[in-house]
């Protein structure tokens, strides 16, 4: 990392920085703080802020955790965010999606229909557009709203939104020093 890790215990041991701390050993339960935690807790307040935004982004939406961990892997992608994907891909196929459909993020080739079904594909062209460009086109955005009601689409721009501030934190401070590293698909 381009700056040393916070420790993993607080520096400052304030009953409000130990409860963060035991905020986010919760979450990250059974496994210890990783090190976007320990980049994070440089700053408690903020730390346990974007714990609390992605714990409820990973665990409090209606929307498919499949179509949601396969818009994650593709920002990964489009960014350049080797641990993101590293971490993601994975949990892609554990909540559902194919390693067809996830190769093919992994390749870009998020139009092609004999892999992808069609809620997938308006899902990562909506992550793109919003990745490349921020604004979604109205063509598209009615192709969603078609599909996904009102509360889906606010989790997928969450989702997407937020996983990109996640994936321009890892690589501006190459949090786990994987910049450059190759992104591959995860062992069968």
């Amino acid at each position: 990392m381009r700056i040393p890790y916070a420790p993993a215990e607080p520096a400052n041991p304030t009953p409000e920085n130990e409860a963060i701390y035991e905020r986010i050993r919760e979450r990250r339960k059974p496994r210890p703080l990783i090190p976007l935690d320990l980049a994070l807790l440089h700053n408690p307040e903020v730390a346990d802020g974007y714990n609390k935004l992605v714990g409820a982004i990973r665990s409090k939406v209606s929307v498919s955790q499949a179509l949601a961990e396969l818009a994650i892997c593709y920002v990964a992608v489009l960014n350049g965010a080797t641990y993101e994907w590293t971490s993601h891909a994975p949990l892609a196929l554990k909540a559902g999606a194919s390693r067809a459909a996830l190769e093919a993020v992994l390749k870009g080739n998020v139009a092609d229909e004999s892999v992808l079904s069609e809620d997938e594909r308006l899902v990562l062209a909506l992550t793109e557009q919003s990745t490349r460009n921020i604004k979604i086109d109205d063509q598209l955005f009615e192709k969603v709203k078609a599909r996904f009601n009102d509360q889906e689409i606010v989790e997928l721009m969450i989702t997407v939104s937020g996983y990109n501030m996640v994936s321009r934190f890892l690589v501006g401070l190459d949090v786990t020093e994987s910049n450059g590293k190759e992104m591959v698909m995860p062992p069968e």
